[in-house]
């Protein structure tokens, strides 16, 4: 993670409503956080986007969406064998 935004500043999107995920980025943001990391990998992906577009719509419209990143990750399953997992980071700042 090469932007200033601290692991303080980060959001992991899971399998929990996309509103609980909301509402830790706006905490974030109103406590002083210029930025926000929004990440989710595998089937989370859809929410992560729902997530930081719900923060911009609903509720903080002059957040901005600075940098949108996507990847692959290769991760061991229970079985042991390798599989590539999609995975995204959406910052979102002031």
């Amino acid at each position: 993670m090469n932007q200033e935004t601290g692991t303080d500043n980060v959001i992991y999107v899971g399998n929990k409503p996309p509103m609980n995920y909301v509402l830790a980025a706006i905490t974030q943001l109103n406590s002083g956080s210029n930025e926000v990391a929004v990440k989710a990998r595998g089937r989370a992906i859809s929410r992560a986007v729902d997530v930081a577009e719900i923060v911009r719509r609903r509720f903080m419209p002059d957040i901005k969406l600075k940098d949108i990143k996507i990847a692959t990750e290769e991760v061991t399953n229970e079985e042991g064998n390798k599989i590539n997992v999609s995975s995204i980071e959406i910052y979102l700042s002031k």
